[in-house]
């Protein structure tokens, strides 16, 4: 089965399909909603062939299916019909969970999306399960997300930034003792020196995640952790 994977940001979209090596992007964004993001991706593919497609997507996710509108793109996601726009099966998962899927190596994983927004999952086992800890409150009436998100970046500046993203990780592996964390996200690069147990995840695992959706059901066999 060739797959194209489709990864969804608040700044960008890019795109992976089988055999391909070279992933392809443009920008996102306020103004793009679901039938623009297909479109050019539609036109950005067009010399690519593919039997399914692997979303994405930076927001809700229940059952396959998307729960909510995103905070950082246009509207119209919810009720749109991905199988007919693009002709073939769709699946649909959290973009945090989808680069989960990609970054985990066993045991208990918790990854952490730090880019536009802040994303988060919890692999257990094999098993996935996004999450949606950004939009939890945090203090002086914010989320995490305002802290850690990059509008928190550009509001703290690097050096209170750092130390928000290191506390904010410690909350996390407190309440949900993960036997290790993987940071993703375009931001991830910038947290500096990482607290034990944490690894920065590498920028293609989103795709090895929406890849593996079509394998065994999305669910990953153990391989035996790393990063203990």
């Amino acid at each position: 089965m060739k797959v194209l994977v489709v990864d969804v940001g608040g700044t960008h979209v890019k795109v992976l399909a089988t055999g391909a090596t070279v992933r392809r992007a443009f920008e996102s964004g306020p103004s793009m909603t679901a039938a623009k993001m297909v479109k050019h991706v539609r036109a950005l593919t067009a010399d690519w062939t593919y039997s399914a497609v692997s979303i994405g997507y930076p927001g809700v996710v229940v059952h396959g299916k998307i729960a909510a509108e995103p905070r950082n793109l246009g509207q119209g996601w919810l009720a749109f019909d991905f199988h007919k726009a693009f002709g073939v099966p769709v699946k649909l998962v959290n973009d945090a969970a989808m680069q989960a899927l990609g970054s985990y190596e066993g045991g208990r994983m918790f990854f952490l999306g730090l880019g536009t927004g802040l994303g988060s999952a919890m692999v257990v086992d094999g098993d996935v399960e996004s999450m949606e800890l950004g939009h939890l409150p945090y203090k002086k009436g914010r989320t995490f997300e305002d802290y850690v998100g990059e509008h928190g970046r550009e509001r703290l500046g690097k050096r209170k930034w750092r130390k928000e993203v290191a506390a904010v990780i410690e909350t996390f592996r407190a309440a949900l003792e993960p036997d290790y964390i993987v940071l993703g996200g375009g931001n991830s690069p910038k947290v500096g020196r990482l607290p034990p147990g944490v690894r920065l995840g590498e920028n293609t695992n989103a795709f090895a995640g929406g890849f593996l959706l079509w394998k065994a059901g999305g669910r990953i066999a153990r391989r035996g952790p790393k990063g203990r």
